[in-house]
């Protein structure tokens, strides 16, 4: 007979597995260059490979669940019943899976009717008899049950913990019990909540463990319920049938219809080609060199292994020193060890630092003779308004570039620049860079203007791909398969973070000239997909024009009152001191606001809000605005709670903290402008945020009188009115509307004219108020439901109101289902400069995902037309104001509002100009209208 230790049977729950594959990485998916979640594959195949490598099975077999598990349901229909709908990202998995393990010559099995439980259950008792030691790969408590001398779970570790075996000794000391079967009671006592197995009323896990230790099974302590004490007692006599019916559910069957054929598991050398083939689709590059190294004897790894089967992008860095990972390693060891492709050691690269005035004059006469050449800046800091320059460098050809370090002499920096100066004005060189704000900004405060045609690789892959990432290094990764050298094993992390400066003149070449290099190649790629999308007037016309406006008006900044933010900060002081003497006498006693877990007690414990009240992880009470706000109507206190809240975020957001934003130079703040953060197109704003200080609120309001027009200066705001309702009838041609507005009728009023079939001047303000939530809910594709939570209204009513809307606009109701059926056909829809937004899910089987996918379907081209309308408008401003000679300033953008700097004497002729082009910033039936405001800060002129 053979030695028992050659007898080593791994039998893998699959899904259990997938699940977990792809929770563990749900916080940074793996996603494809194409937009597919690749997390669950990953996950699942990473474990298997690493479980090969690791334990050698002699046998080993993956199981399934196939079809309903019929054999529980028909005994109790609930049976699993409240899972939630399985993730798309596993759908999609699952057939990958299939291939994979195909390929790999790994049986997959699973029996109809059964699950995968069952099948491991029965196929373990089977092997067993043959001398056998089965391990059950799998996190899922239930099977412990089934632990024997010869079966035994293999749980693995989460989060890079070991993985653990739990043989008969393990499963005993943690459930505290004599024999493995008892897990059955266990679980039958307790219940289940992710099999949805009742369990016995109010019998949890400590009262489930005693009562072992007492009874030994569910069936004797319910032939003694006379010996429990109170409450328990009622409650476990009224629930007997469900222990027992919960007992059959929990037991794992151990004669499913399926033999044990050990030959068919047999651990067989893989088809390394057709693995290759599934993983170069779903972009693994390194797992198939992990799976290499797993089935070769490991003193014969580096001998057997063919580099020539792999990739160039596959080749690791040092062959000798192959990178090995525990099982379930942490995922960020596992997503780098996955990741690692080629970079600067193994890439065939020229990259030279050219420091001789001479030289660095022949390197500009040959690249005043490109096309096309990209170029990037080094500097001692990320942001611009202190960044000394230390370098540049430029490419024009994959592999080869060149870095010209800059001394720390501010005249002899900007004597080399003068060398650079023809390059970077000559109009039709095309100047590319990655984030070129960034640069053009830093160059501009040295007294270089990149001028002509400019082309930002990170807003190219921002256009072609709206809801992707787009750092630099990202892109190298999935586009070009190169790694490049990360800055902080360069100069460290953190506080102790050095500069470029620190290290030598070569390792700054590597780093800076690999900048450019990625950039041109990055520009190689992305600029033929501009055209073939249909995106290069966007980009050329809209998107580069608009970055030098926006590199303007960040490096004006905006002239902040500190006194005024001082007394402001005082009086949400008081204001706060106040409400918690308000809130203490409600709740009769004080705690700390501050304090969730103290707040809960109070709210839940002691007042006893909501007898159902919810717990979060930690085990303390949720009291987030959302839990809070559904009570609102309970008692007066959450009221108050809610207004200091509020009142804290403003105090320490905006009031306490934007006077630490103010430049020390010249006593201004500056923000930052994103071109390429929100999907829609919408500019964001960082640094500090100036676009989201809340001005709901009269206390929010005042923040804006913080922001100050300078001496002999007077601040001009210019807001678009209902830009995105006039955008919606102006797209969807919806003859009601546009007539409304070309009336200039005031659109709420007059939509609940006609959704209450009333004369326009006797719409009440309640019908008005009802009518703009109509109007504003379409938009953002709210449904019955959310409607009637913010109108007051009955779900009936709300659902009523809505199908009035679409009779009284019927044009609309047939735009939004073309938007979807479009979104559907093509994959993406359009705003009216043809910016795309890619809608992935919109055919998604599952209906939550779907739903969302349709309601940015229609609100992604109104949003975005909205976005491209007022971009178009401060292009046009800026050439005007540059034309006309004026001395005002664009200082911010915030949504449909557009906020200026102007010198008393030039007021009057900015405003009319202002309001001028922002109303035919694009060609439109429906008039654009913008409300202009004069005043010595932000709130007067609002």
């Amino acid at each position: 007979m053979s030695h028992n230790n050659d007898k080593r049977l791994f039998l893998i729950d699959a899904y259990a597995m997938i699940f977990r594959g792809y929770y563990a990485l749900i916080r940074s998916p793996r996603i494809t260059s194409d937009g597919k979640d690749t997390s669950a594959i990953f996950g699942f195949t990473n474990s298997l490979i690493e479980l090969i490598r690791r334990e050698k099975p002699t046998h080993l077999a993956v199981v399934f669940d196939v079809g309903q598990a019929s054999v529980r349901t028909s005994d109790f229909a609930d049976y699993k019943a409240n899972r939630s709908e399985t993730p798309e990202a596993i759908k999609i998995a699952i057939p990958y899976i299939h291939r994979i393990l195909e390929a790999m010559h790994v049986p997959i099995l699973g029996v109809e009717g059964y699950e995968a439980d069952d099948v491991i259950g029965t196929i373990a008792c089977k092997a067993e008899k043959q001398g056998y030691t089965t391990f059950m790969v799998t996190p899922d408590k239930d099977f412990a049950q089934l632990v024997t001398d010869k079966i035994k779970i293999y749980k693995p570790g989460l989060k890079g913990a070991e993985f653990e075996i739990l043989g008969v000794e393990e499963v005993k000391t943690k459930y505290e019990i004599e024999d493995p079967k008892q897990v059955i009671d266990y679980l039958a006592m307790m219940g289940d909540a992710v099999d949805n197995i009742p369990g016995l009323e109010g019998v949890g896990e400590k009262t489930a463990k005693k009562f072992l230790k007492e009874y030994g099974s569910i069936e004797n302590l319910l032939s003694n319920t006379h010996e429990i004490k109170g409450k328990l007692r009622e409650k476990v006599e009224a629930s007997a049938e469900r222990g027992i019916l919960s007992k059959k559910l929990a037991t794992i069957i151990c004669d499913a219809p399926v033999e044990f054929e050990e030959e068919k598991y047999d651990l067989e050398i893989p088809d390394f080609e057709k693995v290759k083939e599934v993983f170069d689709e779903i972009e693994f590059r390194r797992l198939y060199e992990n799976l290499y190294r797993a089935f070769a004897p490991a003193k014969d790894a580096e001998k057997e292994f063919d580099p020539n089967k792999i990739s160039r992008f596959d080749k690791v860095q040092d062959p000798n020193k192959p990178v090995q990972l525990d099982l379930f390693a942490t995922y960020e060891q596992l997503d780098q060890a996955t990741k690692t492709q080629s970079n600067i050691a193994e890439s065939d690269h020229l990259y030279q630092y050219i420091d001789a005035p001479k030289a660095q004059k022949i390197l500009v006469q040959n690249l005043l003779a490109q096309k096309a050449v990209s170029f990037d800046t080094e500097t001692t800091s990320l942001n611009e308004m202190e960044a000394e320059l230390i370098g540049m460098s430029f490419s024009y050809k994959k592999g080869l570039a060149y870095y010209i370090p800059l001394s720390e002499n501010r005249e002899e920096a900007l004597e080399t620049l003068e060398i650079f100066r023809p390059f970077f004005e000559k109009q039709d060189i095309v100047k590319i860079a990655h984030n070129l704000k960034f640069d053009y900004k830093i160059l501009k405060q040295y007294g270089i203007e990149v001028e002509g045609a400019i082309f930002d690789t990170m807003i190219a892959h921002y256009l072609l791909n709206p809801d992707g990432r787009h750092g630099m290094d990202y892109l190298s990764e999935i586009y070009l398969h190169y790694q490049p050298i990360s800055i902080e094993t360069l100069i460290g992390k953190g506080k102790k973070q050095g500069t470029l400066r620190s290290v030598s003149i070569e390792e700054q070449t590597n780093y800076a000239a690999e900048d450019a290099d990625v950039t041109w190649q990055l520009y190689e790629l992305f600029a033929p997909q501009l055209k073939k999308e249909n995106l290069e007037d966007l980009f050329f016309k809209v998107e580069m024009p608009l970055m030098k406006v926006l590199a303007k008006m960040e490096l004006e900044g905006v002239s902040l009152d500190k006194k005024w933010l001082e007394q402001e900060s005082k009086d949400l002081e008081d204001d706060l001191r106040k409400l918690e003497l308000k809130i203490f006498e409600l709740s009769g006693e004080e705690f700390n606001i501050n304090s969730p877990k103290q707040m809960g007690e109070i709210l839940f414990e002691k007042m006893q809000l909501d007898p159902k009240a919810k717990k979060t992880k930690t085990g303390q009470y949720a009291t987030s605005e959302d839990v809070l706000q559904k009570l609102s109507s309970k008692h007066e206190i959450i009221k108050y709670i809610l207004e200091y809240r509020t009142y804290q975020k403003l105090k320490s957001t905006y009031v306490d903290a934007l006077p630490l934003q103010i430049d020390k130079d010249d006593h201004r703040v500056h923000t930052n402008f994103s071109q390429t953060t929100a999907a829609t197109g919408r500019l964001a704003s960082v640094n500090p945020n100036l676009q989201n200080i809340p001005i709901r609120t009269l206390r929010g309001q005042q923040i804006r009188g913080a922001f100050v027009a300078g001496e002999g200066k007077k601040i001009i705001s210019a807001d678009y009115s209902q830009i995105e309702l006039r955008l919606i009838a102006e797209i969807s041609n919806e003859e009601n509307m546009i007539l409304a507005f070309q009336n200039g009728e005031d659109i709420h009023a007059s939509t609940a004219s006609k959704l209450f079939n009333i004369p326009l001047e006797e719409v009440t303000k309640t019908q008005r108020s009802q009518a703009k939530t109509v109007n504003f809910g379409i938009l953002y594709g709210q449904g019955a439901f959310a409607l009637a939570e913010q109108t007051g209204l009955s779900r009936t009513e709300a659902k009523q109101m809505i199908e009035a809307y679409y009779e009284t606009y019927p044009q609309l109701k047939k735009f939004m289902a073309d938007q979807v059926k479009k979104a559907q056909e093509l994959g993406y829809v359009e705003t009216i400069l043809h910016r795309k937004r890619h809608l992935k899910d919109i055919n998604s089987a599952n209906f939550v995902v779907r739903a969302h996918a349709e309601r940015n379907a229609v609100n992604a081209p109104i949003q975005g037309s909205a976005a491209d309308v007022i971009k178009l408008a401060m292009i046009k401003i800026d050439e005007k104001l540059e034309e006309q000679n004026l001395k005002t300033k664009m200082l911010l953008q915030v949504h449909d509002e557009l906020l200026f700097e102007a010198p008393v004497e030039e007021v009057e002729i900015a405003k009319t100009l202002i309001k001028t082009e922002m109303e035919s910033a694009f060609e439109t039936k429906v008039p654009l209208l913008v409300e202009v405001g004069v005043g010595n800060n932000w709130l007067e002129a609002h």
